[in-house]
């Protein structure tokens, strides 16, 4: 199973597990409407199938080591009034690291992990389809250098 072969249910939890990987079985139940042993079996299938690698506690982005993942900035345009339901629809999308609203010509920049470039095609398509987003660019991210934040 790749991420693009992922329904409605699997990327719901998905997303609610990246908000908190410490709900109960029943609360993830109740929040996606579904039964206790759906929730379950989705859970350990998408853990056999490695798209679930493990649950763990979130660190500051400046003391994580680089990993080798294709990392990608991606900036969107929206249509209308529609950033909450895309910025859900975001955040239920497992490649989707962060999600920054911003003043400019953009309403959205998106940062992605992708473990390759084949994988990360995918996810831009499946972007570029949500209902109410216009125009999207996307930067793929080479090297990176972390500021220290203490010199501001």
């Amino acid at each position: 199973m790749t991420t693009h072969e992922l329904d409605h249910i699997d990327r719901s939890l998905i997303g609610a597990l990246r908000k908190n990987a410490r709900l109960s079985v029943s609360a993830l139940a109740k929040a996606l409407q579904v039964s206790r042993a759906t929730v379950q079996n989705r859970m350990e299938r998408l853990e056999r199938r490695g798209i679930i690698t493990g649950y763990t506690a979130l660190v500051s982005s400046s003391t994580q080591e680089s990993i080798s993942l294709v990392r990608a900035l991606m900036h969107i345009e929206l249509e209308g009034n529609v950033s909450k339901k895309v910025r859900e629809t975001l955040t239920n999308e497992p490649s989707v690291s962060a999600i920054h609203t911003t003043n400019g010509r953009w309403d959205f920049v998106v940062e992605l992990q992708s473990p390759s470039l084949e994988a990360l095609d995918r996810v831009l398509a499946r972007v570029r389809t949500v209902e109410g987003v216009a125009a999207t660019e996307t930067s793929i991210l080479l090297t990176s250098q972390r500021i220290s934040s203490s010199s501001i």
